[in-house]
């Protein structure tokens, strides 16, 4: 909460002191954040763990996502806005913040609590059918219409990429780090897990997925490692170095004239998600079977925004679809919900 405030007060909007103006490279610097808490996620996540809570995530992620899409596109609707700007507020606001959710979680030390292995899970699913929501709605910004065969090819992109991961992680990296266990110190496995790390985001790249997805994944197959606990340790000072760039980047791009403009949308998107990815992923935990005491930790765990979010602005506004206020309320409720976690 401090990085964000520290970064309302140095970002280009507030002129009392030296003030950071160059935006194109605090994005950059926020989005290597992100990659890095990711790659430590999927550290301490590993595939085995996945398909445990595989069947209860899916469910709650689904419920959730399906109920936010809907609960946003009633809100814009509501508020007076176009279709397009509905569509788009409905996908801002289905995808929760994997970066706020774990820095909260280290912070408040319930890591390794049951509904915390639960809502990394959704987290997961989350990020994944975030991709294919921002296949959609490029699609439905560019032709106006619904088209199946991107999404088709999409997903059959990321079922290829899932089974590279599969056996990336059963089979070549186990091999490599165990083969070579003996030439690295320290800083040399420090080096090629950082380099493993970013070798899997220029491929999730160049296939066409988000950074933060290949990041999660060569982590997660480090994690089947025998030097899973080495690598988290080494690794743990570059992550918390650059999670902290990426909140005080999310500080900046707060226009405090913004807030005040527009005070009764973002009071009313910030009370929809609360609210609303309250009472549907407590619905969905409870509807996979989860008892209610860990439904209702996840479905809190879960009532915020974040960096997926800002991404589905951000491309709203790219393709000239969306208003521009869209992003700046985004920004605003994520930073708000961002207290409220």
């Amino acid at each position: 909460l401090g990085y964000i405030l520290a970064g309302v007060l140095v970002g280009p909007y507030i002129n009392f002191m030296p003030t950071v103006t160059d935006h194109k490279s605090i994005t950059i610097w926020a989005e290597i954040g992100v990659i890095f808490l990711l790659f430590s996620l999927g550290l301490e996540f590993s595939f085995k763990k996945l398909v445990k809570v595989g069947g209860s995530a899916s469910i709650t992620a689904i419920v959730e996502v399906v109920f936010m899409l809907l609960i946003g596109f009633g809100v814009g609707k509501m508020l007076g806005w176009s279709t397009m700007d509905s569509i788009f507020l409905g996908g801002i606001l289905s995808v929760s913040s994997t970066t706020i959710i774990i820095r909260a979680f280290e912070e408040l030390g319930v890591k390794h609590k049951k509904f915390a292995g639960l809502v990394f899970g959704v987290l997961i699913v989350e990020d994944l059918v975030a991709i294919l929501l921002l296949v959609l709605l490029s699609t439905l910004a560019v032709s106006q219409q619904f088209a199946g065969t991107e999404m088709l090819i999409s997903i059959l992109k990321l079922a290829f990429f899932l089974v590279l991961w599969f056996l990336a992680g059963i089979f070549l990296i186990p091999t490599f780090l165990k083969a070579t266990k003996k030439l690295m110190n320290d800083e040399t496995m420090l080096i090629v897990s950082l380099a493993l790390c970013l070798v899997m985001v220029l491929l999730a790249v160049k296939v066409g997925f988000s950074p933060a997805l290949g990041a999660f994944i060569m982590g997660s197959i480090l994690a089947e490692t025998t030097q899973a606990e080495k690598i988290e340790h080494l690794t743990k000072s570059v992550k918390d170095l650059f999670a902290a760039i990426f909140f005080v980047s999310v500080g900046m791009l707060i226009d405090p004239s913004i807030l005040i403009e527009y005070a009764l949308p973002i009071v009313a998107v910030t009370l929809a998600t609360v609210l609303g990815k309250l009472i549907s992923s407590s619905l969905g935990a409870l509807l996979s079977g989860q008892p209610l005491k860990t439904s209702v930790q996840a479905g809190m765990s879960l009532a915020q925004i974040g960096e997926f979010s800002f991404i589905i602005a951000t491309l709203g506004v790219t393709l000239k679809v969306t208003s521009d206020f869209l992003y700046p309320i985004a920004v605003a409720a994520s930073a708000i919900t961002t207290f409220t976690t």
